[in-house]
């Protein structure tokens, strides 16, 4: 009997020794950093669609944001997420535990992206720009860009659906699809145009759309915020006496060369509806994505009886306006003097 309760408690210490361990262990498992291990700041991880326990282990690893493989492997097993994948874009924390980043991919709890687009000009660099930060293709937003049916369904045209996209930093997922970020866009286009501005825009006598187009002009012929005001009022004043707009940065969207540094004759005679050296009015639609500052720079034209501009000699980027040819003829012989002295081409 004595030697029975010997081998009984003898094999309870083992027991509990080993339950010991397992628990520790198990702790260790869920609780201690695996992830992320010393890092001093966030790392995304990206979860394509249709992607696999595997294709996740691998993007860790790629990455080298594991450290205990064996570990992650276990736990990922017992709360169930090898066959509970979620695409998404996942910010990993510096020291994160297994447990912390399986709940938060079996959830699908994924983090947006900070997206900011600016300076874009042409459809071909908005959708890169794209491509590069969402799950969007390419390919695919600049097939639908260019579909009369799918502009005509946002309210716009091929040519002007770029003024749709204003630009801005926004907050949105990683998997957004193509049709998703049309749809957002959209969105955001009808809550800028309140109806103050919509008030606003009747009184100039164009559309939103038109005002989206004359803003991409503005801000092209001029950076200075203070002075789009007075540049949007030269071309209200030019298209109400039925003067051709002349703006150089259309010539250059015209000739495809947007590093021209000088308008030559042989530029102002290119055939292009976005030549407004050979067209009446505006171009069928923007140059460059119109910034809500320019947008607003038209809304809130300057009235004056100015009907020319150019640039200053001095290269500080604003501009001598003038009334009458003759004035505007003086202010364009200073500056091309200051060009020459300069060697600009």
């Amino acid at each position: 009997m004595f030697k029975n309760h010997k081998i009984l408690g003898f094999l309870l210490v083992i027991v509990s020794t080993l339950a010991a361990t397992f628990a520790f262990y198990f702790w260790q498992v869920v609780k201690s950093p695996n992830l992320n291990v010393d890092g001093e700041n966030s790392v995304a991880l990206l979860i394509p669609k249709g992607a696999t326990y595997e294709t996740v282990l691998d993007s860790l690893n790629k990455h080298e944001l594991i450290h205990d493989q064996i570990s992650f492997g276990f736990l990922s097993k017992f709360m169930e997420y090898r066959e509970s994948v979620k695409p998404g874009r996942y910010l990993i924390e510096p020291n994160s535990s297994n447990r912390t980043v399986l709940a938060k991919l079996r959830s699908g709890d994924q983090d947006e992206v900070k997206l900011t687009f600016n300076n874009i000009r042409l459809k071909e660099e908005l959708a890169k720009k794209l491509a590069a930060n969402l799950l969007i293709q390419e390919e695919v937003l600049l097939q639908k860009l260019n579909d009369p049916a799918v502009c005509e369904k946002y309210g716009f045209s091929t040519e002007n659906i770029m003024c749709m996209f204003l630009p801005d930093t926004y907050f949105m997922w990683w998997t957004i699809t193509e049709d998703e970020f049309l749809d957002r866009m959209k969105y955001e286009y009808k809550q800028f145009w309140t109806e103050e501005r919509l008030a606003k825009a009747a009184k100039t006598g164009m559309s939103p759309k038109e005002v989206g187009i004359m803003a991409s002009i503005v801000q092209s012929e001029t950076n200075k915020r203070d002075e789009q005001p007075r540049v949007a009022g030269v071309y209200v004043n030019r298209i109400k006496s039925g003067i051709p707009l002349q703006a150089d940065p259309t010539v250059k969207f015209a000739v495809g060369d947007f590093s021209l540094k000088r308008i030559l004759l042989k530029h102002l005679t290119v055939a292009s509806p976005y030549n407004t050296y050979k067209i009446q009015g505006l171009p069928p639609g923007p140059i460059a994505l119109p910034e809500k500052g320019a947008i607003d720079a038209v809304l809130n034209f300057e009235n004056h009886n100015y009907v020319y501009f150019c640039a200053r000699e001095d290269f500080s980027g604003y501009h001598n306006f003038a009334a009458t040819l003759a004035e505007h003829n003086a202010n364009a012989r200073k500056f091309h003097k200051a060009m020459n002295e300069r060697g600009i081409q």
